[in-house]
Order: C-alpha cells, then structure tokens, then sequence
C-alpha cells in the first residue's frame, strides 16, 4: 500500500464514520495493553524496590524458615526464612537491567553496522555479513558460559557480553531494511541534490529504519531476560546473595517436591514477563506492517 493509498484510505474511514477491516484488526486491545500493564508494574516495583516497605532480601527469619505463603509472607519464605516476595522484586533488578541495556548495546552497533552494508555494498557488505557470520557460527550460550565461567560475573560483564552477542541479528535486521529503503526514490532525490553519504544515512534512511529495529528490539529484550536466567540458574551471573530470578529457581529445585512455591514463584514471573514482551512486540509489529496488512 502506498503512503497516498493509505492517507486516502483513513480519509475514507474518517468520512464515512464506518471501520475500515485493514485498520480494525491492527487496533490495539486486550492482548496489548494487559502485557503493559504487567510490564509497567513489573518495572515500576523493581525500580522503587529500595523505597518501597519490603523486607532486607537476604535477611534471615529464623522464626519462619520455609514459611508457604500467609498474610504476612505474600511469596513464603525460602529454606533460608528469606522473603521470597522481596526477594521476586530485587531479584526483577538484574534480570531487566540486562535484558534492557544488553539489546541498547546491540541495536548501537548493529544497526550502524547494518546501515553501512546495506548502503554501500560491495566489499564492505561482504566484509561485515562475514564477520556477522563468523560470530554466529559460534554458539552463543557457550560463549557466555565460557566467557563468565573465567573473567567472573557483573551486571556489567553480562550487559557487554549479552549485547556483543545480538549485534549479528541486529546488523542483519538492519541491513535488510536498508536495503529497502536504499534505492527509494527519496533516497535518489537526496543524493542527486548533493547530499553527503553521513546525511542520507541519518537523515533519510535512518527514520525509515529505526521503528522496525526499535520493535524487533523488544523481541530481543525477551530472549535476554530468559539467557540471564539461564546463567544465573548456572552460578554464572551476579553472584550471591543478590537475588535473581534465576538463581531463586535454582535454590528452589533442591525441595521442588515439598516447597514448589520457591521455584514456581520466580519462574512464573519470568513465564509473564518474557511473555507480556513479546505480545507487545507482536502487536506493535503487525500494527506497523501495512505492507503485510495490504496482502
């Protein structure tokens, strides 16, 4: 659908008052705003966690050691009489701190590199795509099992690491859409009236490019919450006692069969919040691919 179809198209629907189906299915519901809603709480919780009334996540009630879930203690306790509610909050810190700032990493480098291949081409595209390639061709999850199993674990490592690790999919996503853009007729205009490769790249490709990557972005932040998981179910990620999602599941899997509580808890908060971003990302998706809605 062209830019002039589309504009005549929501003209129509304004005028005539009736819903136009292109325009009804890309409408944002349920299925969209509940993942906000969850997402936004989730975020919300775990930046104020240190201003809200909760219990000293590491602090030890002798007097209630695998307490289940009761008035007092939302989440129960762990075989430690830690909080397991204070402990879900602090714990969602790590896991969206990586899984937010790893992909920032990513999106930087990949959609520079990207841009470059797709605008140029020749043998700078095959000198990226290939070393895009060589990344890929090693397993990522080894190379972050490795990588922290001998420098050691922090946020720090984890954000540099996990997000050095997207920058192929990134620079892939990137170039494509470069690619589409690049031979445009706006893109020919530019560079016809004399601009300069930096201001068609910034200025004209660009604005074109950012909102698919930004969306796809989203996709990413979901599978990184879940690597970070892994890891620190592994001992791999932010040592103890700082709590994580991932290493409250794997203190709970010793007594699964008596306090399922303690590993159940933290993994459907992982389940609901990888879940609740990628709804987000899928709805966001299909609401900007008017080249997919026009089939």
């Amino acid at each position: 659908m062209t830019v002039a179809a589309d504009s005549e198209a929501r003209t129509t629907v304004l005028a005539s008052g009736m819903p136009n189906p292109q325009f009804v299915r890309h409408r944002l519901g349920l299925s969209f705003w509940i993942p906000v809603a969850w997402t936004t709480m989730v975020v919300v919780l775990a930046a104020t966690a240190s201003l809200l009334p909760l219990r000293n996540p590491i602090e030890t009630d002798f007097t209630a050691i695998a307490n289940w879930p009761d008035a007092t203690y939302w989440f129960g306790t762990d075989q430690l009489g830690r909080d397991v509610f204070s402990r879900s909050v602090f714990g969602a810190r790590i896991s969206l701190i990586v899984g937010l700032f790893a992909p920032v990493f990513g999106l930087g480098v990949g959609i520079l590199l990207g841009m470059t291949a797709g605008y140029f081409g020749g043998r700078t595209e095959s000198i990226i795509v290939a070393a895009m390639d060589a990344i890929m061709a090693f397993p990522g999850i080894i190379i972050a099992l490795a990588v922290t199993a001998y420098v050691g674990a922090n946020t720090a490592i984890l954000i540099f690491l996990l997000g050095f690790l997207t920058i192929p999919a990134f620079m892939r996503v990137a170039r494509a859409n470069t690619l589409v853009f690049a031979q445009r007729e706006f893109v020919l205009a530019a560079r016809a009236m004399g601009a300069t490769h930096n201001r068609v790249l910034t200025f004209e490709i660009l604005p074109n490019v950012i909102i698919p990557m930004l969306i796809y972005a989203l996709l990413v932040v979901s599978r990184i919450i879940v690597v970070e998981g892994v890891l620190s179910f592994l001992g791999l990620s932010v040592p103890p006692p700082q709590p994580t999602w991932g290493n409250m599941i794997a203190d709970g899997q010793t007594d699964l069969a008596t306090l399922p509580y303690i590993c159940f808890i933290p993994s459907a908060l992982m389940f609901l919040t990888v879940l609740s971003i990628n709804l987000i990302g899928e709805n966001l998706r299909a609401r900007t691919d008017f080249r997919g809605s026009a089939l």
